[in-house]
């Protein structure tokens, strides 16, 4: 009987780990095709969409230049798309503890989200 209301409660957590692993196949491969295409975008015209060797620092640039297919501003679109793909998958932990009522975990989970999250608005 025991044994029956675990298998309950793991196919959940299973259900949720197959998610976090298939978004994380999911978010590698989606990042690797904009950095092909900016990739070749940029052997295509032979320039970085930017003058006299510079590019975008910042996300609205990026975001911009993306969208007016500089090759710099893709390339660095599928770079951000796969640093942001791990930490999709802390945050996800952290509210799959939470629903495990893990407490330590969910803390551990949340302080690792919270730092990743500001060295994207801190960092340089």
């Amino acid at each position: 009987m025991q044994a029956s209301a675990n298998q309950n409660t793991t196919k959940p957590l299973n259900n949720v780990e197959l998610f976090v692993s298939r978004s994380l196949r999911v978010g590698v491969l989606a990042s690797a095709m904009v950095i092909l295409f900016g990739l070749l975008l940029f052997i295509s015209t032979g320039q970085g969409g930017y003058p006299n060797n510079t590019y975008p620092v910042n996300l609205p640039d990026i975001l911009s230049g993306t969208l007016a297919l500089r090759p710099f501003a893709v390339i660095l679109t599928g770079l951000i798309l796969l640093i942001l793909t791990p930490v999709l998958r802390v945050g996800v932990s952290t509210l799959l503890f939470i629903k495990e009522q893990d407490w330590l975990y969910v803390g551990i989970s949340f302080i690792v989200f919270v730092i990743l999250l500001s060295s994207f608005f801190f960092g340089k």
